[in-house]
């Protein structure tokens, strides 16, 4: 007895094909979707860490351009008065906070006494001469030398404001 033509019609597997033995898939087994979620997991990790360094990078960015457009108000007084101002409010920065939204530190190094809040290099010399102006970075803390470890990610103004970057950069 032959089997029609017509699909399904002929049930006895001795005399089908075995394509015709094949089930066609009816969804992903349970190792298709680990190893997907696996992928996706490891893709988003690398992906989280990247934005993450990007992000800390453009924060450190504009610690910098704020340092130099607050030094460019402090020089223009500076030749105004000829005096170095005595806050930040006085050049119009006393409320304007870091990007980690803290506010800018400023010391005036020619009326104080002492190097006690002078910021220091790792031969403990004052880095500038005028003024210090500094953000206190990611961690908000800080010390006067740039080589303890907490003053590291500062953002500073050194050697009277040819460099203005972080302090782990700065090499007197």
């Amino acid at each position: 007895m032959k089997c029609p033509d017509s699909p399904g019609a002929c049930e006895n597997p001795a005399t089908m094909k075995n394509s015709d033995l094949r089930r066609p898939a009816r969804g992903f087994t349970m190792l298709e979707i680990v190893i997907v979620v696996a992928i996706v997991a490891v893709l988003g990790a690398l992906g989280s860490a990247a934005y993450g360094r990007y992000r800390d990078r453009v924060l450190v960015s504009q610690a910098v351009s704020d340092i130099v457009a607050i030094a460019a108000s402090i020089k223009r007084f500076e030749l105004d008065s000829r005096a170095l101002p005595e806050s930040l409010a006085e050049v119009g920065a006393g409320t304007r906070l870091d990007p980690w939204g803290r506010p800018y530190q400023y010391v005036d190094l020619a009326t104080m006494k002492g190097n006690g809040k002078a910021r220091k290099d790792k031969k403990l010399a004052p880095l500038n001469s005028d003024y210090d102006l500094y953000s206190l970075g990611k961690d908000g803390d800080s010390k006067p030398p740039l080589v303890t470890p907490v003053s590291r990610d500062d953002i500073v103004r050194a050697r009277d404001g040819q460099f203005i970057g972080m302090a782990k950069d700065f090499d007197p």
